[in-house]
């Protein structure tokens, strides 16, 4: 590993780390949900409406791991935390694993045509 990746590798696990973040200062300051992660009825709330092209796709998508949480909706913050932390991490060991395995793809089949 050179010092490049030394330094991204480093720089990413404390991004990881702080994801938390989104969840804990909404909770600390009282603002309500995170921005721009309303649901329609949030929405609803706020505008009076739904908007039409939200309402049409929001059944379209459901989230593996709703609001990153392992442990259900009335889970304890540390427990949230937890989950927050590791679907981070999990994410970057996938995302990373797809991009050696993809470079490593190439790096053959340039060989290969040489």
């Amino acid at each position: 590993m050179n010092k490049f990746q030394k330094k991204l590798f480093i720089s990413l696990i404390v991004l990881a780390i702080l994801t938390p973040a989104g969840l804990i200062l909404p909770e600390l300051f009282k603002a309500g949900d995170a921005w721009g992660e309303w649901s329609s009825d949030t929405l609803k709330e706020q505008l009076g409406f739904i908007p039409a092209g939200l309402q049409r796709l929001e059944s379209l998508w459901s989230a593996p791991v709703p609001d990153y949480n392992l442990g259900g909706e009335d889970a304890s913050m540390i427990v949230q935390i937890a989950s927050y932390i590791f679907s981070a991490l999990l994410g970057i060991i996938l995302v990373g694993g797809f991009i050696l395995i993809f470079s490593r793809l190439i790096r053959v089949s340039k060989k290969e045509s040489v």
